[in-house]
């Protein structure tokens, strides 16, 4: 087994605690207030995120319950939240940066929560590039409505000149065939596939750092760091902290690591893509 070298401690700045590799940084504390205070305007390539959705103190996916987080809020306040967090991200990011916000449509009393709604209330209003449907196949079941088995990830610029190139032909519907849902060991419920950010980042050479603001199991900083990219994790909850930056040293190490190959693409090089993924 490889030994762990010493300098790779967890450390304190201005009072937050956190991770740090030569690749990025991991900071224990909330979204909001940790970009305020460590992430500069305009230096930010690109952001793959997905927030608590707010879906109630017993929400369910299917037929298991999961509470592995505060996630009951009122919604007005909840919609302001997202307000106040996508105008930090419209902050952080470079003047041809993105934003990969990953939502979905929830029912409250029995009419639909649409994303968009508080996006359009935000500086991004004017800035929707796209609408991904990610067909994940993990409902939230109630018998009063038809069962919905999607998510969205919506693609949100600060201009029209992003460089953007669909070199793995993604489409715009995207099912659990290449989005396989993830979960990790019972720790984190929720964790979105490594897949889909190695996707969306490979469809942006130029961008040099990567941020994740609800960091969760470390998925971005993982799929960052396999392309050589730079990144920045936020993650307030202190077991899924200590989680990531466990899972980023695995990574490193490699340890209780296994092969896998990404789904089938039609590359510019025509050949099959294999890169490291943990076994969680």
């Amino acid at each position: 087994m490889n030994k762990i070298p010493e300098n790779i401690t967890a450390l304190r700045d201005a009072g937050d605690l956190y991770w740090k590799n030569e690749y990025g940084v991991l900071y224990n504390d909330d979204a909001i207030s940790s970009m305020r205070k460590h992430v500069k305007d305009n230096s930010v390539d690109l952001i793959i995120t997905s927030p608590p959705y707010n879906l109630g103190k017993n929400h369910h996916s299917g037929n298991k319950k999961t509470g592995c987080y505060f996630d009951n809020m009122q919604e007005k306040d909840y919609q302001n939240w997202q307000i106040e967090f996508l105008n930090e991200c419209y902050r952080v990011l470079t003047p041809d940066g993105s934003l990969f916000y990953n939502h979905k449509n929830r029912i409250r009393h029995r009419f639909l929560l649409y994303p968009q709604k508080w996006i359009n209330k935000s500086n991004f209003q004017d800035n929707i590039r796209q609408e991904i449907v990610w067909i994940n196949g993990s409902p939230d079941y109630h018998y009063s409505r038809i069962h919905p088995s999607s998510e969205r990830v919506f693609w949100l610029s600060k201009c029209e000149q992003t460089p953007f190139i669909n070199t793995i032909n993604l489409k715009d519907i995207v099912d659990r065939d290449r989005w396989a849902p993830q979960g990790s060991r019972k720790m984190h419920t929720r964790r979105f596939p490594i897949q889909m950010p190695y996707d969306i980042i490979r469809c942006f050479p130029n961008a040099g750092v990567v941020l994740d603001p609800f960091g969760g199991s470390g998925t971005v900083a993982l799929a960052a760091e396999t392309l050589g990219k730079k990144w920045i994790l936020i993650e307030k909850e202190f077991a899924f902290y200590v989680y990531a930056s466990n899972t980023i040293l695995m990574r490193r190490w490699g340890l209780n690591i296994k092969e896998f190959s990404t789904t089938n693409e039609r590359m510019q090089n025509k050949r099959k893509i294999n890169f490291k993924k943990f076994d969680l």
